[in-house]
């Protein structure tokens, strides 16, 4: 197979930081984009890790990427992982990167006997949705996600 999965080191940093720009100026986000490549050394090789990442290469050039960390399923006793971001870049689309790093999360997950893996896809992003369809992936129609971020994190924390 010409595509290959690994986990992303240290020296990884700027070509995820690199992935996370292009997502968000695919999702039209660009503007948002806030993270450093001091944010992400901190956060994925730093001494206390907070999310992990995987590199999709594709003849041993980089083409992809998915950043996750583990969430909690009260409900079913047991962790899982959130995938907080799948990119593949443009030009790679179709030569099995995504699928790739989806198969490498599942594989975490049954080894680790995790309960699930999840993630979010905007409503307007059709390949996406198609693709994950494909997979036999299922929409959480019941569930909407709320976030508190900003002036609103910051007055719910000093309340």
């Amino acid at each position: 197979m010409s595509v290959s999965v690994r986990v992303a080191t240290a020296a990884d940093a700027p070509l995820i930081l690199e992935f996370i720009r292009e997502l968000a100026e695919y999702e039209r986000l660009l503007h948002e984009v806030e993270a450093r490549e001091a944010d992400i050394r901190r956060d994925l090789f730093g001494e206390n890790p907070r999310c992990f990442c995987e590199i999709a290469e594709h003849h041993g050039q980089p083409v992809g990427f998915a950043l996750w960390f583990y969430n909690y399923s009260t409900f079913r006793g047991r962790a899982g992982i959130y995938l907080e971001d799948l990119f593949v870049r443009t030009e790679a689309r179709g030569v099995g990167a995504g699928k790739a790093l989806l198969r490498r999360l599942a594989q975490r997950c049954v080894d680790a006997d995790l309960g699930r893996l999840e993630w979010s896809v905007l409503d307007w992003n059709a390949p996406s949705i198609a693709f994950y369809d494909s997979l036999g992936a299922a929409a959480m129609t019941d569930w909407t996600v709320r976030r508190l971020d900003g002036e609103a994190l910051q007055r719910l924390a000093a309340a």
